[in-house]
């Protein structure tokens, strides 16, 4: 049975909380950046204006169960992170994904949200098993898994097309 998430995780560097109609500002200032967009999926827009952000917020603040947090640095919407549930067999499972903004990085505070919110994350939607697939080209998102105990479980090659680049992925997980 989900119970869902508790919020706020208040952690040492940020805040891992609900997103609020009022971080479209922020949300939009720290996503407008292509080095962000670079390591993200095409559906994250770029350039990411305000009216981005509020279709964003309109859509992920009344989500049942929430699954999509604001990283809050400072009273600023300065990232976030998310997971996307499995369903039928895959039930036990979900994937999640990350992002901060570029005056963020480089910190040590998407490792210390990327621990927290995958332990909290296995306890809330009682899952067995989390996985990201950064790009192979992303050292640093590499770096922020293995630091928060996830295990490399493939490298997938030609698997994602961005920016006219064919590029490999990884798969990283971690079980309970």
């Amino acid at each position: 049975m989900t119970r869902g998430l508790k919020t706020p995780i208040v952690l040492t560097q940020c805040t891992i909380r609900e997103w609020r109609a009022g971080d479209a500002v922020d949300l939009a200032r720290h996503a407008n950046d292509t080095g962000v967009a670079a390591n993200l999926r095409d559906a994250f827009p770029n350039p990411y204006t305000v009216d981005d952000a509020n279709i964003f917020l309109s859509r992920v603040i009344n989500d049942q169960p929430m699954i999509n947090f604001c990283l809050d640095i400072g009273g600023s919407a300065a990232g976030g992170i998310g997971l996307r549930l499995g369903s039928d067999i895959y039930r036990r499972t979900a994937e999640f994904g990350y992002w901060l903004g570029r005056a963020c990085w480089n910190r040590g505070i998407m490792s210390e949200a990327v621990a927290a919110f995958s332990d909290a994350a296995f306890e809330a939607f009682d899952l067995r098993r989390l996985y990201a697939e950064p790009f192979a080209n992303n050292t640093a998102s590499v770096r922020v898994l293995e630091k928060a105990g996830f295990i490399l479980e493939a490298r997938l090659k030609n698997n994602v097309m961005k920016a006219s680049q064919l590029l490999d992925s990884f798969v990283y997980a971690k079980t309970c």
